[in-house]
């Protein structure tokens, strides 16, 4: 490989918020943090170089979106999702949760019904709450080891709403919908007049076999009825420029997006986050090749060190992104006692299943993108907690 994903980087006083934070969360720093969704790898080193040409310049001053910010969505799109969009559809959004914010304020109004599919990002409903909208959860089940819709219920629990968020590929889950789930959700959508908001920020990181469908590519009546959010932040662990994008093709919402967007001066861009992003759609399909690689041995390595060391805790296997959905409940405790064994006893620092909503509790959601060596560590840490719990 010529990427070296075994380095280990010390991020430790570097204010990151999955290291440094583990103080004001839990109290304490002596955690493996194996939380926060992004990757203890480098950041790609011509992403790093997009930015150090640009202090080269030695002015920080009011920058331009160039020309090629546009045509490297364009091309990166068509190459990887197979999806021709129209440079006219883009709008620059200063990272996704933002996005999904403005939308939502841009279409919907205070106590307006959104659909959310927990287990699922918790920013979903949390931001909606907040913006005083009423959420309506419509869960997932779990058959064959992988998250579907029971759409019989989804039918139902649309009516009335405005807006559906939806997480394209799915997290915690790592699902990645088929062509045919999509259209469904879009027939449905359309039918009960429910905009659809796509966040598809970990879809450049599907895993073969399997392919990322974007939500507005499937059918006539997907392209027509919604926003899809896009960033290479998850890819190419460059989250900190929020660097993140909008397509829309009804000409219509995107009409109003835009005004909205560009009333406040949410559209324009900070420095670095156009050149970096360039950079990541122009020289980043080795190195995302060799990312995948590499998430894709850790993911194989985490499933065979459970089946082995400790098969009372299953995984659910992520058809895209880094992060497992890790399924405790054979451990038969209440979330707080597991919570306390992931914590207190294994010493490790993971999200806790609940937060993703209905559905979470028995469940913890682990980001294995770090070096192998670390993962081997934190695994090695559960086991021994697990064997203590077992002589208990």
């Amino acid at each position: 490989m010529r990427y070296n994903f075994d380095e280990i980087i010390d991020r430790t006083h570097t204010d990151s918020i999955k290291w440094d934070g583990l103080t004001e969360r839990w109290g304490r720093n002596d955690l493996l943090p194996m939380w926060v969704a992004d990757m203890d790898f480098r950041t790609p080193p011509f992403i790093i170089e997009s930015i150090q040409k640009q202090l080269n310049a030695g002015v920080l001053g009011y920058t331009m979106k160039p020309a090629t910010w546009g045509d490297s969505i364009i091309k990166w799109l068509s190459k990887r999702h197979h999806w021709d969009v129209g440079s006219e559809e883009l709008t620059f959004v200063p990272g996704i949760v933002r996005g999904l914010a403005f939308a939502l304020q841009c279409f919907t109004q205070k106590d307006d019904k959104v659909l959310v599919m927990p287990p699922v990002y918790h920013p979903f409903f949390i931001v909606s709450q907040k913006l005083e909208r009423e959420v309506i959860f419509s869960p997932l089940e779990i058959h064959d080891g992988q998250y579907q819709i029971n759409f019989d219920r989804f039918r139902n629990d649309v009516k009335g709403c405005k807006v559906l968020i939806l997480c394209n590929p799915h997290n915690p889950g790592g699902r990645v919908w088929t062509k045919e789930e999509l259209r469904q959700i879009a027939t449905i959508c359309k039918e009960n007049g429910v905009l659809v908001f796509s966040d598809e920020i970990h879809a450049d990181l599907t895993l073969t076999p399997y392919q990322h469908h974007p939500f507005a590519s499937v059918s006539s009546d997907a392209s027509s009825n919604s926003i899809v959010f896009m960033a290479p932040s998850k890819a190419f662990n460059m989250p900190g420029l929020a660097s993140s994008y909008t397509i829309i093709q009804n000409h219509d919402i995107l009409r109003k997006f835009q005004d909205f967007m560009e009333a406040g001066e949410f559209s324009e861009s900070h420095i670095f986050a156009y050149k970096s992003l360039i950079a990541a759609y122009t020289h980043g399909e080795e190195w995302l090749s060799e990312a995948l690689d590499y998430i894709k041995g850790n993911i194989d390595f985490t499933q065979e060190y459970l089946q082995n060391h400790i098969p009372e805790i299953k995984m659910i296997r992520p058809q895209a992104s880094f992060l497992i959905f890790l399924d405790c409940r054979e451990l038969k405790l209440p979330q707080k006692e597991l919570v306390h064994l992931f914590i207190d006893k294994a010493h490790l620092a993971l999200n806790d299943g609940v937060m993703f909503g209905q559905g979470g509790e028995g469940f913890m959601r682990f980001n294995i993108a770090c070096p192998r060596t670390l993962l081997d560590q934190a695994l090695t840490q559960l086991k021994e907690a697990i064997q203590h719990y077992r002589q208990k």
